[in-house]
């Protein structure tokens, strides 16, 4: 679940208005029917139409709107709900607020340019994807994402350049996850909603040994997280990762974590020191400034939360209908 952010990063980034859901779905219904609407999909000049595509896929009724300021921007919803929003002229315009803070974490993974080994649990329009190809050309790439017919949907509508070393899965993502050998990435993004909540065999201790076993010693995990008031699955999946993971840090609005609305955070980890002070300052600097919190406060946050264990873990909480409401 994302709430949809206001002007992305980069030289011509423009504001998004409302509220989105963001992610990809972790598990689906099954079926596809034939698209309605006209195709709107490709680069550059040979775009000629710019109508609404709606589909069934896995996990609801997929819709394409198009951006009417971003020629070549499209958004993603699921059910009504907003999955993703993406550039195909600009794959480094990020719209949503979360995934802008996840751009600061693959910007932060390693030297500029320098060429990344990474996995998305959860594929959506392969957003951050395109993003880490665009900033890390000759990235090795693997996007796991359960909904097979939204994968082929996006791949028809919002093509993949063709350069990108972009391989994708049709697979659950903690099955996905578990194919993976030891010490492959240098980082995994986990952003996976079935409908707008996380599933639950997703929260547990037992997956993120299963992440941190896939890591590079060195590598890192982010994940984007939804809650709201009075935050009691955030504070315990914070507790969570601090029993598999020795460093995190945690973003998000400064309404969110005073637990005055539903939102996302953006979680870090890593067994290895983490660069708080960038990822701070990046955060602080979004057009949507945002807060993040590490060591001893974020260990206060959690209140003593419990571990989650797959035997008690329970999908994130159902947002409010306000959330996918525009002011």
């Amino acid at each position: 679940m994302a709430r949809r952010g206001a002007p992305a990063r980069g030289k011509d980034k423009a504001a998004g208005k409302g509220k989105a859901a963001g992610g990809s779905k972790a598990a689906g219904r099954g079926g596809a029917d034939g698209a309605k609407g006209r195709q709107g999909g490709g680069r550059g000049s040979g775009r000629t139409e710019r109508e609404p595509v709606s589909q069934q896929v896995g996990g609801g009724l997929a819709e394409l709107i198009p951006d009417r300021e971003r020629p070549g921007a499209w958004t993603l919803l699921i059910d009504g709900a907003p999955q993703s929003h993406v550039d195909l002229d600009d794959p480094t315009h990020l719209s949503f607020a979360y995934q802008r803070r996840l751009g600061h974490v693959i910007d932060l993974a390693a030297p500029p340019l320098q060429p990344l080994h990474v996995l998305h649990l959860g594929g959506g329009a392969f957003t951050l994807a395109r993003y880490t190809a665009a900033t890390r050309p000759r990235s090795t790439q693997q996007i796991v994402e359960i909904d097979a017919p939204l994968v082929q949907l996006v791949r028809d509508r919002l093509p993949l350049d063709p350069q990108a070393r972009v391989r994708v899965r049709a697979a659950d993502a903690r099955e996905g996850l578990g194919r993976f050998p030891e010490g492959w990435a240098d980082l995994i993004i986990a952003d996976v909603f079935s409908g707008a909540r996380t599933p639950a065999h997703l929260t547990s201790a037992d997956f993120l040994a299963e992440v941190r076993r896939v890591l590079k010693p060195e590598g890192r995990y982010a994940a984007n997280l939804a809650d709201g008031p009075p935050l009691a699955h955030l504070r315990g999946q914070v507790a969570t990762a601090a029993a598999v993971f020795p460093e995190l840090a945690l973003a998000a609005d400064p309404v969110v974590w005073r637990g005055r609305r539903f939102g996302n955070a953006v979680l870090l980890a890593s067994a290895v020191a983490l660069p708080v002070a960038e990822f701070t300052r990046r955060v602080a600097s979004d057009p949507h400034p945002g807060r993040v919190e590490h060591g001893r406060a974020l260990t206060d946050f959690t209140g003593g939360a419990a571990v989650v264990t797959d035997a008690a873990a329970r999908p994130s909480p159902t947002p409010p209908p306000s959330v996918f409401e525009n002011p």
